[in-house]
């Protein structure tokens, strides 16, 4: 059965996201979505990374709407299958998100609600438009890769907390958790010496942090690339040198305020292109930690058809 508009929804649910709020949660949302005469078919992932592959099955089945049920990571997920597949172009495939995740920092940028009735009104309601995909190459475990992120990517000391919070597995749904993970791997860290070439010029220092970035929040709200749009054809690149962990506790609130640029440790800029190379630098995505240097970025200007209000 298909609503009025012609449109049917494959909804691509993580039932652990959230700390197993999505398996808590589905059969009341499930309800609703019936009761609101929407058309949908549901599948849920069994295993990290599956909901790359159901998204690409989704496609491959003729499905050109996709909403993905979770964080941030079920989102990256999601949107990499639909970058993946070679059915139809990406940019015939509409995506949103119903943020039930530890992580829902991209939702913000589009003031897509949380609350799920809001959401629910907004599903009904919200328009079409377009934003721009990141992509990056790394390596794992000596192979070269791909991935494309809609979000915030990250290096050096976010890609240190990543591998960290992936290895601890449910707790991070736990933001005190998280947040104690951060502290403790202020202490752990090695502040590495990074080689950073975009558009011409080069930067060569030990990075503290490095962040490139589409939408402005990450981290649970943190606002380490203020100067991203989300479709301009540019990639917002954030610098930080080395800094002291005492400097690092004083200047975290301006991390919550788009105030980063204010620190003379910091750099804000913008590119199309950017490489980094250096060694034991590692790389996130979204929040998934995804390998180490050197790493290649690059943008693909209004490249994802997303459903926003």
């Amino acid at each position: 059965m298909k609503n009025q508009s012609g449109t049917t929804w494959r909804f691509i649910a993580n039932p652990v996201a959230g700390g197993g709020k999505v398996s808590e949660q589905w059969p009341q949302i499930e309800r609703a979505l019936k009761m609101a005469g929407i058309a949908f078919d549901v599948v849920f992932t069994q295993e990290k990374r599956h909901a790359i592959a159901l998204a690409k099955e989704a496609v491959q089945q003729g499905c050109r709407h996709l909403a993905a049920v979770g964080g941030d990571g079920t989102a990256h997920e999601v949107v990499n299958g639909i970058f993946q597949q070679t059915t139809c172009p990406p940019e015939e495939v509409t995506f949103t998100l119903l943020p039930i995740g530890t992580g829902n920092d991209w939702v913000k940028e589009h003031r897509i609600p949380k609350d799920f009735g809001r959401w629910l009104h907004f599903f009904q309601h919200g328009k079409t438009t377009f934003q721009d995909v990141g992509w990056l190459t790394f390596y794992k475990n000596g192979q070269l890769e791909k991935r494309w992120f809609i979000n915030v990517a990250g290096l050096s000391y976010d890609a240190f907390v990543a591998k960290k919070a992936e290895a601890q597995g449910a707790k991070m749904a736990n933001k005190f958790f998280y947040l104690l993970l951060i502290f403790r791997c202020l202490f752990q860290f090695t502040i590495p010496k990074i080689r950073v070439t975009f558009d011409g010029q080069t930067v060569e220092d030990f990075l503290y942090t490095i962040n490139v970035g589409i939408c402005r929040y990450s981290g649970g709200g943190l606002r380490l690339v203020p100067q991203a749009i989300t479709n301009d054809g540019k990639l917002a690149l954030t610098l930080v040198k080395k800094v002291t962990k005492l400097e690092v506790l004083l200047i975290t609130p301006l991390f919550y305020t788009s105030q980063i640029g204010l620190h003379p440790a910091v750099s804000l800029h913008q590119a199309e292109d950017i490489l980094v190379e250096g060694k034991n630098v590692l790389v996130e995505a979204d929040g998934e930690f995804l390998g180490e240097a050197p790493v290649q970025f690059g943008i693909l200007k209004r490249a994802l058809k997303i459903l926003a209000p």
